[in-house]
């Protein structure tokens, strides 16, 4: 792999981390450039996530030493090419942290071609790189959705997940079946991480905190789909990027949960959200959606084994942090809708 660089008394590694200018690749580059390491991201931005929010993140990654940014679209092997020669000409690429993807269950039932386009065929342009120069380490942030409608309680990494209930779960599932080929014929060391309901600062407009505090903040009705008592593995965005980063040790082929190991009734979020903001919700009840199943709950044994890792944000101070963080950007976060 060639010469080890040493930096603040650890090894510095060489990650390229595609979707850095997303909530949770943000995040996890954070993480990697607090701990002394080179990251290069990538993100072909100007997507359907709001550009501000994209901005503010991207933003906060530049003005770090450590980091440098391509922008590209990971569906062209050809853009991401010239950012892989770029970056070997200054020393080997140790991982892959690919976090560049279309996320929303409903959203890919309205537009399913989009989602292969990018969880699939971008999945399958960076595993021929790093086949091509060398890249010995790969994580893929994968999701709970793959479950389908087996949660029923806490469900383990060996639970049936040939079932998806949206596009977006079945190309998920696609990305993590091409990981393991590449694994197993070129000997990449993989991890698969199956994220459960991510949520916290500068997350997804789309998601369901950001909605619930947007819209109770600003006095405009939530939209719950269902009844609000469905239960959610609420996990929060920080956990996540210390999960994934530590799955940089592993070696050989893993797929493994990271989620919070309990699961929370949308209402409650929303009673919690309610209290940091200090205003009532304005809530409309809508049929659920096919798609979703009517629980998540992650069994994280697999993790606290493998990666030492558990969980250290609970629901209450997650969502507390989330509203501060809303309300000091709250001038311009209010427009992302």
């Amino acid at each position: 792999m060639g010469p080890i660089i040493k930096r603040q008394g650890c090894t510095q590694l060489r990650i390229v981390v595609p979707g850095c200018a997303g909530f949770i690749g943000h995040k996890i580059s954070s993480l990697l450039l607090d701990q002394g390491h080179q990251v290069y991201g990538a993100d072909r931005l100007g997507d359907s996530r709001p550009a501000r929010l994209q901005e503010w993140r991207l933003d906060s990654l530049l003005e770090r030493p450590g980091f440098g940014f391509h922008r590209a679209d990971v569906t062209s092997q050809h853009e991401f090419r010239k950012f892989f020669e770029g970056i070997v000409q200054s020393g080997p690429v140790t991982a892959v942290v690919n976090l560049a993807a279309l996320a929303g269950v409903r959203a890919s039932v309205e537009n399913p071609r989009a989602y292969y386009d990018v969880n699939v065929l971008g999945t399958l342009n960076l595993l021929e790189l790093c086949r091509e120069f060398g890249v010995g380490k790969f994580i893929l942030a994968s999701t709970s959705s793959v479950y389908g409608a087996e949660a029923d309680g806490p469900v383990g990494e060996d639970a049936d997940s040939s079932r998806p209930l949206s596009p977006y779960a079945a190309s998920k599932k696609a990305a993590e079946t091409l990981l393991y080929s590449y694994h197993h014929l070129h000997g990449i060391d993989a991890v698969s991480l199956r994220y459960f309901t991510v949520y916290g600062p500068a997350g997804r407009p789309d998601m369901s905190v950001f909605r619930f505090i947007r819209a109770i903040a600003e006095g405009e009705p939530i939209t719950v789909f269902g009844d609000g008592t469905q239960q959610r593995d609420f996990t929060y965005v920080d956990d996540i990027a210390r999960g994934t980063v530590a799955a940089l040790g592993v070696t050989g082929y893993e797929t493994i949960n990271l989620g919070y190991g309990s699961p929370v009734v949308v209402n409650h979020v929303i009673g919690l959200v309610e209290e940091a903001v200090g205003n009532p919700a304005i809530i409309e009840y809508q049929e659920r959606h096919p798609a979703d199943p009517l629980m998540t709950w992650a069994d994280i044994s697999r993790a606290r084994e493998a990666l030492d890792w558990t969980p250290a944000v609970g629901i209450e101070e997650g969502i507390r942090r989330t509203v501060e963080w809303y309300m000091d950007n709250r001038e311009w976060a209010k427009n992302l809708a």
